[in-house]
């Protein structure tokens, strides 16, 4: 797949000489899979941005941006891993805002969730940059003017069409609790540790099940 010869193949692989999840706790470069967490930056913003200048601004018009990249066990992840990466340097974050829009967002995901990759920062970014290129959003919500109304089924419909190999298990639409009628908050798209489309683990067995979902305009 032409996809591959970027190299995000070669940046993921760096972290399978750790090998597999044999051991549960935060020891990095020990995990089954990724989860690319993609938020719908409006309904953050509507919800509790509104203090968030740097995505939600006047001039800040987002629509899905990165929320994380989450390596996963088949049940619960490993968080908090030891690194001597502690510091994110302004270049990096720089290098990230147009994908994740917010400082204190790629601080707290390269801690969190980044520390466990098994990879360097640097290569933990790269690698969100190329998985957020391998995925392709759908044109209705590329940055839609008026609201738009579908469902968890359709959502995942929607993205399964411009995306090759991408299946319904593939993907966990998140919502909170409601079962009518609500915002959406994320979609949550599975990767194996090459990088490919593979089934989500029991972490995303808990998605949305509101019957209608909006997805606020970016304005």
């Amino acid at each position: 797949m032409a996809w591959f010869k970027t190299g995000v193949a070669a940046v993921i692989a760096l972290a399978l000489a750790a090998g597999g999840a044999v051991a549960r706790g935060p020891q990095p470069g020990r995990f089954d899979y990724f989860v690319l967490s993609l938020s719908w930056s409006p309904s953050y913003c509507a919800d509790k941005g509104q203090d968030d200048a740097q995505q939600c601004g006047p001039n800040r018009h987002f629509a899905f941006v990165v929320h994380g990249l989450w390596p996963q066990f088949q049940q619960g992840w490993p968080e908090n891993c030891q690194t001597r990466e502690g510091w994110v340097a302004q270049k990096t974050i720089d290098g990230m805002m147009d994908l994740m829009p917010s400082r204190k967002l790629i601080i707290h995901e390269w801690k969190r969730h980044g520390t466990c990759s098994g990879v360097s920062q640097a290569d933990y970014f790269r690698a969100i940059r190329l998985l957020r290129e391998k995925v392709k959003v759908p044109a209705r919500y590329l940055s839609p003017q008026q609201d738009v109304v579908t469902t968890p089924e359709q959502l995942k419909k929607d993205f399964m069409g411009t995306n090759l190999g991408l299946r319904a298990d593939m993907m966990s639409v998140q919502c909170g609790n409601a079962r009518d009628t609500t915002r959406l908050s994320d979609l949550r798209i599975c990767l194996d540790r090459q990088g490919a489309f593979t089934a989500c683990g029991g972490n995303e067995a808990r998605a949305c099940r509101a019957r209608t979902l909006i997805m606020p305009r970016v304005k």
